[in-house]
């Protein structure tokens, strides 16, 4: 884990899901089950509601490959987060298409860095939702 997600876990954990050093945005810590190693790995992302689930985004700050997170995701869907002081169970699914576009579109709107993601790489960015489990 890099030292800047262990310093963004360690203040959202210290303040109840919050992490005041990155301006308010709505951060969740991600536990997920290494594809290849077996291991688990977290990371803090932003994420935005809807309705029940949640919505995160595979940009990696416009890398030209997708960030581990995301094929962690796709090897094993059924993880947890940490979210507002407290853990909670989701399975992920990668949004299609169209629920893609309209979803990414959304983010921009609020997040204008991920228009500059988008465009410092080839790839399309997945978009990935938590529903709920139990």
């Amino acid at each position: 884990m890099s030292d800047w997600n262990r310093k963004v876990i360690e203040e959202l954990r210290a303040n109840g899901g919050n992490a005041p050093s990155m301006g308010g945005a709505t951060l969740l810590i991600l536990h997920t089950i290494g594809a290849k190693s077996g291991k688990e790995r977290l990371s803090p992302l932003l994420y935005r509601e809807r309705g029940d689930d949640l919505v995160i985004f595979a940009s990696y700050a416009g890398a030209p490959v997708n960030p581990a997170w995301f094929h962690n995701l796709v090897a094993h869907p059924d993880v947890t987060i940490e979210i507002g002081g407290e853990t909670r169970r989701v399975r992920a699914r990668v949004a299609e298409t169209e629920e893609r576009n309209e979803l990414w579109e959304w983010n921009k709107q609020d997040y204008e860095t991920f228009s500059d993601y988008e465009a410092k790489t080839d790839r399309t960015i997945p978009v990935v939702i938590l529903e709920p489990v139990g």
